[in-house]
């Protein structure tokens, strides 16, 4: 297993204490930052950039970071497509994600050395994966952010199982229920 080192060490600030990152949350590069550093990062650089990674949907309905640069969802639900057996619907990979994600980043003027962080939900199965593709156009520094947007689960109390322990926004991060129109995705199609 990898261990979290969250913070990059071009700041010289001392790594924060680190935690286990379970494999699917690994990344090529092996960078990531808590919701709380990611900000810290964000305040200290500003060339870093912050690429929120769920479907639009998930954000109408949970939130927004104010600071993100840039929407591009790594996988979209299909809304037409219920699946009874699953209680759910699907998710499919948004087949254009690195295409819209060089165009913006392009379009912003992000450097191969700038720090990138990509968040998703709760930092595992979105955000890993988005960042080995955002490191595989050649970007050296992408972090995921290991508790994304809504945290962890609680493991008891009334609330257990509910998404309200760290995470940005139960961090007390700036968020807002309104997304900023130059920000939000819209398809390629």
């Amino acid at each position: 297993m990898a261990t979290v080192i969250g913070i990059t060490m071009a700041l010289g600030a001392t790594p924060s204490i680190a935690d286990e990152v379970e494999a699917y949350r690994e990344t090529t590069l092996g960078l990531y930052v808590t919701a709380i550093e990611a900000h810290d990062l964000m305040q200290d650089n500003d060339r870093a950039v912050l690429i929120d990674v769920r479907d639009p949907i998930e954000i109408k309905f949970t939130g927004f970071a104010e600071p993100t640069d840039i929407h591009v969802p790594w996988v979209i639900a299909e809304r037409d497509n219920f699946d009874e057996e699953a209680k759910t619907w699907p998710v499919v990979k948004n087949a254009d994600f690195e295409e819209q994600v060089r165009a913006k980043i392009e379009a912003l003027g992000v450097n191969k050395e700038d720090p990138i962080i990509v968040m998703c939900r709760s930092g595992a199965t979105r955000s890993a994966p988005a960042a080995d593709v955002i490191a595989e156009m050649g970007y050296s520094e992408v972090y995921s952010m290991t508790d994304g947007f809504e945290g962890e689960k609680l493991k008891e109390g009334n609330s257990q199982g509910v998404r309200a322990q760290d995470g940005w926004r139960n961090s007390g991060l700036p968020w807002s229920y309104d997304i900023n129109p130059d920000v939000a995705w819209r398809p390629a199609h």
